[in-house]
């Protein structure tokens, strides 16, 4: 694409003419091997859009010939820069879900449904003038769903509004190659910044350190690993904890300005484990306008048995009393029964939450079967202030035939015994520090 372009319209080469594809075109066998391997190699070393693209990248194809006839008799015979970036962009997506539906070994792990992606998007209503940021980007899905609303949103976009959408609008965080690869190639072929320009894709752990500089929106969906083995010391954090989520959550919140808004994907632990779980709530029902709960079906993710929610929040400054009044719990849950293959979230089935979630008139919620609402009040009152909460009958409790396959059940079970497993070194850690301290 990059050769095509140079030939169209001229002007500096996006690559190298050293690694240019002109440069493979020119040799065969043993020699376009070793010279494919060396421009991967050299292409890597930047710290472009291009460097996160090609860094660490490897020629799998171990047969010379076979490099030979894909680059020159199939790549080379297709003119891309024809197709419009919608149609990479969707290919390129495409080719990102198959992978991810190929168990551990495929991208599952760094991939968001993207009928959830598009519902979140859709009651958020990113602006054309945003900073938007995910801290754990994965590859780029809450990116492209919030660039497409935008564009759909404001047909008619003034140029510096089009210039920071194409550039600056998104910065992410990524603390493993693979899916920070895969995010900047998806976003380039969407239109999203160029090969030349400076990464938005932060190749690093997010947690390590405070942002340095905030954002108008944050829409993430942090891996769900169950802990670190260090913990974060951070002053801008509420509370020390080795559980990832929940240090998230407290990064999210360092992320925003103030009346920043926030849309995040956490398993069930964040929402009632105790210790530094139930500190971290109650500040983030004080110090954060904290309006909706969304409880998330099992089998819509590529991990088996994953429980998990969506929190929508507002930051606000800081105040005496609670910045949360009411919080609106939406439990797409109970009595649902999602599969990845036979039966795939889509996004109709979230239009309710959607029309029940009135993003422009919060105000204006009414309860229904699924949609309930908790004041403050009710949530504090709760045993270690749980958020876990419902209230519908699970009918798969009375009909054996309803429950879940015997795998799905395994892991839901060891999902609950990790959860109690934190919990229990979290009281033993509290109890330690008790007994260790010097006596007055």
């Amino acid at each position: 694409m990059a050769d095509e372009q140079h030939e169209m319209l001229g002007g500096e080469r996006i690559v190298p003419t050293a690694c240019n594809w002109r440069s493979l075109l020119n040799r065969s066998g043993a020699e376009l091997e070793a010279h494919y391997s060396d421009a991967l190699a050299a292409l890597g070393a930047g710290e472009d859009m291009l460097g996160v693209v090609f860094h660490k990248a490897r020629n799998r194809i171990q047969t010379p010939a076979k490099l030979e006839q894909l680059i020159k008799e199939f790549i080379d015979q297709h003119e891309w820069m024809s197709y419009d970036a919608d149609l990479k962009g969707d290919a390129y997506e495409g080719l990102i879900e198959k992978t991810a539906q190929e168990g551990a070994r495929g991208a599952g792990q760094y991939f968001t449904p993207r009928a959830l992606i598009n519902a979140i998007v859709d009651v958020m209503l990113p602006e054309p003038d945003q900073q938007i940021c995910d801290p754990a980007c994965g590859t780029g899905g809450f990116f492209l769903g919030a660039y497409r609303s935008i564009v759909e949103r404001f047909p008619h976009l003034e140029p510096d509004q089009v210039a920071h959408l194409r550039s600056g609008a998104f910065t992410g965080w990524e603390i493993a190659d693979l899916p920070a690869r895969l995010c900047a190639m998806n976003m380039l072929l969407h239109g999203i910044e160029s090969p030349e320009s400076d990464s938005p894709i932060i190749v690093d752990d997010a947690l390590r350190n405070p942002p340095g500089w905030p954002f108008d929106m944050v829409l993430t969906n942090p891996p769900f690993g169950r802990s670190s083995s260090d913990s974060y010391e951070r002053e801008d954090f509420w509370a020390t904890t080795r559980n990832k989520q929940l240090n998230f959550v407290q990064h999210v919140v360092s992320l925003l300005k103030i009346g920043g808004d926030a849309a995040v994907v956490v398993p069930d632990n964040v929402l009632f484990e105790a210790g530094a779980g139930e500190t971290i709530r109650r500040r983030l029902l004080h110090d954060c306008e904290v309006h909706t709960l969304l409880r998330l079906p099992t089998g819509i993710f590529y991990a088996q048995g994953v429980k998990a929610n969506v929190l929508f929040f507002r930051r606000r400054e800081g105040a005496e009393d609670p910045w949360t009044r009411e919080l609106w719990v939406y439990d797409l849950r109970t009595n649902t029964h999602f599969t990845l293959k036979q039966n795939p979230l889509t996004r109709a089935d979230l239009d309710d939450f959607v029309a029940c979630y009135r993003s422009e008139t919060r105000h204006k919620r009414t309860e229904s079967e699924r949609f309930k609402r908790y004041s403050y009040d009710e949530l504090v009152a709760r045993d270690k202030t749980s958020l876990d909460i419902f209230w519908l009958r699970d009918e798969s409790l009375e009909d054996a035939d309803n429950l879940p396959p015997p795998e799905v059940l395994a892991a839901e079970i060891a999902e609950d015994l990790q959860s109690a497993l934190t919990e229990i070194q979290a009281l033993a850690e509290t109890l330690s520090a008790s007994t260790s301290a010097p006596q007055t």
